[in-house]
């Protein structure tokens, strides 16, 4: 077994948060080994536990795992489970479905905790959600355009996106534009964008690997997002870009759209009514906070 184990959904925003946290413990100690599994259903994981519970986990010739990393709710049982099993510690990355004192550490975004009055002990509260990104040095005069699509939390109009993608365009002649799109993007607002009369490279979800993003953002200086994308614009502050949003109409006051206005408030991101400012723009990098304070607990050794 590895030190470190994945119990992936499969699903990319878990994925990305699961691996945000283990790359970072990685890059603390290379020695450590990663491994990757699906969960269980939940009769054969909450069958281990019970087992493991009364008759006793792994035995003491395997190589123990010492860290269980989950995200996504259809992940939980079966890290409790062999979280018991390995005698291991378990650390889910999100608000969880079940009793968060059942865990040993849950990683949660500030959004997700609007609620919470005092924080339990074993929470690690976080801006945006973990992810891969590390802000590496900046190739001056690029921008990525990055699209969203509908959801539950903002109406979608695409004329109202396609006007300000437009604005952004026209008003920074100089900066060489990157139009990446989403799952969700509408393919009604990918045909428009053939209609903009302005110089750009479009690169469509389908067309890219699970690396792309994080190793172009990390390299790009000025990014704008479409605000119901509150995932890539974390993933932009992450990689220390110029950050300004795309605005949307909120479709319901949701803890998502609470934390987009809570960025606008802290100044963290702009818009075309006023632009985010290219002095000093914050890097955030929560995933290696958080590397450093499960580290500092020992569960994976001496450091």
């Amino acid at each position: 077994m590895s030190d470190i184990l994945i119990i992936s959904d499969g699903k990319p925003g878990h994925v990305n948060q699961s691996k945000g946290l283990a790359e970072a413990l990685v890059r603390r100690n290379p020695a450590l080994a990663v491994e990757v599994r699906p969960p269980l259903s939940v009769l054969n994981a909450l069958s281990l536990l019970i087992k493991s519970m009364f008759f006793g986990g792994a035995s003491p010739s395997m190589k123990p795992t010492a860290l269980v990393l989950a995200a996504g709710h259809k992940t939980h049982w079966t890290a409790l489970a062999l979280g018991r099993f390995f005698k291991a510690k378990t650390v889910v990355l999100m608000k969880p479905s079940l009793p968060i004192s059942w865990f040993d550490q849950c990683v949660i975004p500030e959004h997700d905790l609007l609620d919470v009055d005092q924080l339990p002990a074993n929470v690690i509260q976080t801006r945006g959600a973990l992810n891969r990104v590390v802000a590496q040095p900046k190739q001056h005069g690029t921008g990525l355009i990055l699209l969203g699509g509908p959801s539950k939390h903002y109406e979608w109009h695409d004329q109202q996106v396609l006007d300000q993608i437009s604005s952004v365009l026209t008003g920074f002649p100089d900066t060489q534009w990157t139009l990446a799109t989403s799952r969700r993007t509408p393919d009604s607002l990918v045909k428009a964008l053939s209609g903009l009369d302005s110089v750009f490279t479009l690169v469509l979800a389908e067309d890219t690997s699970s690396d792309w993003l994080p190793n172009t953002i990390a390299i790009t200086e000025t990014c704008w997002v479409t605000e119901d994308s509150i995932s890539m614009t974390y993933e932009a502050l992450t990689a220390g870009c110029v950050v300004n949003l795309i605005n949307l109409l909120p479709a319901e006051k949701s803890r998502v759209v609470k934390g987009i206005e809570r960025l606008k408030t802290d100044e963290l991101v702009g818009s075309l009514s006023k632009p985010a400012s290219s002095q000093n723009p914050i890097v955030l990098a929560e995933a290696d906070r958080s590397a450093e304070i499960i580290l500092g607990y020992g569960w994976l050794g001496e450091q």
